[in-house]
């Protein structure tokens, strides 16, 4: 997906934003490991998660909120995002297809601003939230 041009008058409370979806591959966990300086053992090493209770090694929360923030820059346009905030919901695992889904659920004006109040999650192929998030954008106006 690339960057659109989004203008407040062209968007209505329901609206919905096109859907990104990732895979989710123990390469990225490598790399986010390294991008990141999170090198939890739960992310890489399979002998410690097992040793945990858990079934395998797991995901970056803040790489499925990357995924998100992308999705949302996307749609919105970069720059326009004005608050962000995450709830991580469940833990993603290596081979799992991660696909954002957001929702217009208000306009108004504030602060100077044409704002939109944004609904938005990560699901997985099951469909099972990973992440849910609220988020405000200011949109430019066309006239």
């Amino acid at each position: 997906m690339t960057e659109q041009k989004l203008f407040y008058e062209d968007v209505k409370e329901g609206d919905t934003a096109p859907e990104f979806s990732h895979q989710l591959t123990r390469i990225d966990l490598v790399m986010y490991a390294g991008a990141s300086g999170d090198f939890n053992p739960m992310h890489s090493d399979e002998v410690a998660a097992k040793e945990a209770g858990l079934p395998s090694v797991f995901g970056h929360g803040m790489f499925t909120a990357g995924i998100l923030a992308k999705a949302l820059d996307d749609y919105l346009g970069v720059g326009n995002l004005r608050e962000y905030k995450v709830r991580f919901t469940k833990q993603t695992w290596p081979g799992e297809t991660l696909t954002t889904r957001i929702a217009v659920q208000s306009k108004y004006d504030q602060e100077g601003e044409h704002r939109v109040d944004l609904e938005c999650k990560v699901v997985n192929q099951d469909g099972e939230d990973k992440v849910s998030a609220v988020a405000v954008a200011a949109l430019p106006s066309r006239g």
